[in-house]
C-alpha cells in the first residue's frame, strides 16, 4: 500500500464512501508511523500515529453522526458535528469528541484518544525528562505508545469490517498494518 493514497481527493462526508476513505488513511498513515519508527524517527512516528487515529476519529464520527446529533442538546451543536467535527477533527475538541463517542457506545475510545494526544505533544516537544512538556521522558517510551494505539486502531477498524463498504484496498492496507506490528 502506497502513501499515495493519502494524495487522493476524499469524498464528501454526506457520501457513502467518506468512512471508508477515511479508514483507508488511518490505516496508511499508521503504516507511515512504524515505517518512521524502524527509521528510528519516534517524533515523526509520534505525529503520523496521531494523524492516524484523527482520521479514524472522522470514520467513526461520520458512521455515528445520527446517533452523536441525538444525544447533544442543540441545533447548533448538531449542525457543527456535520459541518465541522466530521471533516475537520478539530484537535482541541478532539476530547470531547470521544468522550460522545463513549457515550454512543464505543467503550474506552477516550482512554485510546488521551494516549493519541500524548503523542501528538511528543511530536512537538519530543522526549522530556521532567515531564512538564511531554508525558514521554525517552524516546523509548513513546515508541512503546505508537505500536500500542496502532494496534488499537488496527482492532478498532476491523470490529467495523461489517458496517463499512470494505473493499480489497481497505482488506490489504488493514492486513498490512497488522503484518508490519507483528514484525516488530
Amino acid at each position: 500500500m502506497s502513501a499515495e493514497v493519502l494524495e487522493r481527493p476524499l469524498p464528501k462526508p454526506s457520501s457513502e464512501g467518506y468512512v471508508s476513505a477515511r479508514l483507508l488513511e488511518a490505516l496508511v498513515e499508521g503504516r507511515l508511523a512504524l515505517e518512521f519508527l524502524e527509521r528510528g524517527l519516534v517524533r515523526n512516528a509520534a505525529g503520523k500515529a496521531f494523524q492516524a487515529w484523527r482520521a479514524f476519529l472522522a470514520a467513526l464520527l461520520r458512521l455515528e453522526l445520527d446517533r452523536l446529533k441525538a444525544v447533544v442538546k442543540t441545533e447548533e451543536e448538531r449542525r457543527w458535528l456535520e459541518s465541522t467535527a466530521v471533516p475537520r477533527v478539530p484537535t482541541g475538541r478532539i476530547k470531547a469528541l470521544s468522550q460522545m463517542l463513549e457515550e454512543v457506545g464505543h467503550g474506552g475510545i477516550a482512554f485510546v484518544t488521551a494516549m493519541a494526544l500524548d503523542l501528538h505533544d511528543y511530536q512537538y516537544h519530543g522526549p522530556d525528562p521532567d515531564m512538564a512538556l511531554s508525558k514521554y521522558r525517552n524516546r523509548e517510551e513513546a515508541a512503546r505508545d505508537v505500536v500500542l494505539l496502532l494496534k488499537e486502531l488496527a482492532r478498532r477498524v476491523e470490529a467495523l469490517r461489517q458496517r463499512v463498504q470494505w473493499g480489497g484496498e481497505l482488506e490489504r492496507a488493514l492486513e498490512g498494518l497488522k503484518t508490519y506490528i507483528g514484525g516488530l
